[in-house]
């Protein structure tokens, strides 16, 4: 390909990612001078038609969002309303939210690596086309999914949109006969994990670096899966109620999916490379020390190095969903008592994207009147953007159009894009003349 010349690549349909979006890149002068991640699929305004409804009915809802990560909205909406409303839910009811957003971790991060990512560092162009050579790593990868799934149905009935939750806790408790079965099957799982991180420690990764300014959320004592507090590689902390004193939410022209950076422009970045960039210390030393194995330095500016991040993930996740099957007891009370009163609330959890914050209003019957739901990858779409702009010319814009793209397709499922997650609106604004 010609420097002197200005040349455009479309890609009208991003494969292997949730949802229907486009990437179009155009290369003037043997610089990039256009870069959009454009997500056309219509928005679904959620956060409109759930205005006027009660707790219980959103908690149900907010499930649709998402058939990957479901876990992550149901305990993010019902935080925030036990926030407002002043309910304490028990620690059964916390360690059970936890233990289903883990096998929501489990079965998101061993999808992608397998099925999603690892076909690109291969030289694949599908999952099922690598299968044909690597049959014993896909059927892997299915093995523990299978896993997360069945972890999210013991409290939520079914793994896609899962009905469990409710306002204070669930709708039922299963018995321990039941979760104790998962112990010998969570155990045998470890093996299946600790080779996945050695599988992607095997990976050849392009050498890109770029000083993102990473966020996640910050727990006191462990690993962070559902917390209040945010942490950046800026040296910034704050409590998640502070979101908008730091990052704001704008319209981009290019997408239906609304965009986040910090308050003076810069792009963040979310999700797993950035929550052990961030949490290494949080990790238990073993598996410090299984990721240091890998030949990875944590920190790490390299997003290449995603799926390693989410193979460490899983293992973890896998770890801690031992330890709370072992420690699990019946309850004949799953919920606290359902009260409402009028007020607002922010709350975040870990999607295995990055975070998910919600910020609800209610009014005195407890009926939301207005809500805010952000998905980890709208907020990463401007870092995507600018990582492919920096990938891409290192990768050598001189190239063949069909490698420029298939690079391109890499960079972007480095992020494991969610985007139906992402497409949503705050506000619809319709002018006529």
């Amino acid at each position: 390909m010609s420097l002197n010349k200005t040349t455009k690549i479309e890609i009208p349909i991003l494969a292997r990612v949730e949802g229907e979006g486009a990437l179009d890149l155009e290369i003037t002068d043997g610089k990039i001078t256009k870069c959009d991640v454009r997500i056309y699929e219509p928005p679904r305004y959620f956060e409109k038609f759930l205005e006027g409804r009660t707790p219980n009915e959103v908690i149900d809802a907010v499930a649709r969002i998402c058939g990957i990560c479901p876990l992550a909205y149901q305990t993010a909406a019902a935080g925030a309303m036990e926030q407002v409303f002043g309910i304490e839910i028990s620690q059964w009811a916390k360690d059970a939210r936890l233990l289903m957003m883990l096998g929501q971790w489990i079965h998101s991060q061993y999808l992608h690596v397998h099925l999603l990512a690892a076909p690109d560092f291969l030289g694949y162009r599908s999952g099922i086309e690598m299968a044909k050579d690597y049959p014993n790593e896909v059927l892997r990868g299915v093995r523990l999914q299978h896993i997360g799934n069945d972890i999210m149905k013991l409290f939520g009935g079914r793994s896609v949109h899962p009905n469990g939750i409710k306002l204070g806790g669930f709708w039922h408790s299963p018995k321990e006969s039941i979760v104790k079965a998962f112990i010998p099957r969570i155990e045998a799982a470890l093996k299946d994990a600790e080779d996945v991180i050695k599988f992607v420690s095997t990976l050849k990764f392009p050498d890109v670096t770029i000083p993102f300014t990473q966020v996640s959320l910050r727990h006191p004592t462990e690993y962070p899966v559902i917390a209040d507090h945010i942490v950046t590689s800026d040296g910034l902390e704050f409590n998640v109620n502070e979101y908008d004193q730091h990052f704001r939410e704008f319209h981009a022209p290019q997408s239906t999916a609304l965009h986040s950076t910090t308050l003076d422009g810069r792009p963040i970045l979310l999700g797993p490379l950035s929550r052990i960039n961030l949490n290494f210390d949080r990790l238990p030393k073993h598996i410090q020390e299984m990721a240091n194995a890998t030949g990875v330095q944590f920190p790490s500016n390299n997003m290449f190095h995603s799926i390693i991040a989410r193979a460490i993930d899983g293992y973890w996740a896998l770890e801690r969903s031992l330890e709370l099957c072992k420690a699990y007891e019946y309850t004949e009370t799953p919920s606290a008592p359902e009260k409402v009163c009028a007020g607002d609330a922010w709350f975040a959890v870990e999607a295995p994207r990055g975070i998910q914050i919600d910020h609800f209003t209610f009014d005195a019957e407890g009926k939301a009147t207005k809500i805010r739901i952000s998905a980890p990858t709208s907020q990463n779409l401007p870092c995507m953007e600018a990582d492919l702009r920096v990938a891409l010319e290192k990768f050598g814009l001189d190239r063949p159009d069909h490698e420029i793209q298939l690079h391109a397709e890499m960079v972007i499922r480095n992020y494991d894009p969610c985007i139906s997650c992402s497409a949503h609106f705050l506000t619809l604004n319709v002018t006529r003349k």
